[in-house]
């Protein structure tokens, strides 16, 4: 059963991949500058640096510092200093990058075979692949980079939403994005 899970698991990722890969031809880019994109549209600010991506990724840091040259110099991301602390410099996706991303991600051929999944299938897939996920982030030791809104520091207050562990305040929309500070 277990092979069977992990081939269908590393058929869909492969097949992911592939469409991705010819999705981004047409700018020059390969996968990982991709999923580097990806990830930085879907990061907070405590998660937008190259450290976080590194980490993120599971890359060297040379790697990632070719990657995010590349999405630099093709305009899709943009560098600025932290206010408060200047040794920090976050990335940011520029609005020629989230474009592409809003025409790339999900690749099409993804959405359309989830049009054969009734609205209940699509939620149990959804619940039992995150369900997996958090198992096998635990099992692993690599349970980071989770969704805000799900984080133990994550605090309702009277005035609002606040980080517990950073004692910033949070909007609405802070809380949708993943967090490499994330605590199940």
């Amino acid at each position: 059963m277990k092979n069977d899970i992990y081939s269908r698991i590393e058929r869909l990722a492969n097949l992911l991949r592939h469409e991705t890969r010819a999705a981004g031809l047409s700018m020059g880019l390969q996968p990982i500058h991709q999923e580097t994109l990806h990830y930085l549209a879907s990061c907070n600010r405590y998660s937008d640096t190259m450290l976080a991506v590194t980490e993120y990724l599971g890359l060297t840091k040379g790697t990632v510092s070719q990657t995010l040259k590349v999405l630099e110099n093709k305009a899709l991301i943009s560098r600025e200093k932290d206010k408060n602390d200047k040794r920090i410099t976050h990335l940011t996706v520029t609005k020629q990058g989230r474009t592409f991303l809003a025409q790339t991600a999900p690749p099409d051929k993804f959405s359309q075979a989830l049009v054969h999944l009734s609205a209940n299938e699509r939620q149990q897939a959804k619940s039992l692949l995150e369900k997996m996920l958090s198992s096998y982030q635990q099992v692993t030791g690599r349970n980071a980079f989770g969704v805000c809104s799900q984080c133990q520091y994550n605090q309702q207050t009277e005035t609002g939403l606040l980080c517990g562990l950073t004692k910033e305040a949070l909007t609405k929309a802070d809380s949708q994005l993943i967090c490499r500070e994330y605590l199940e």
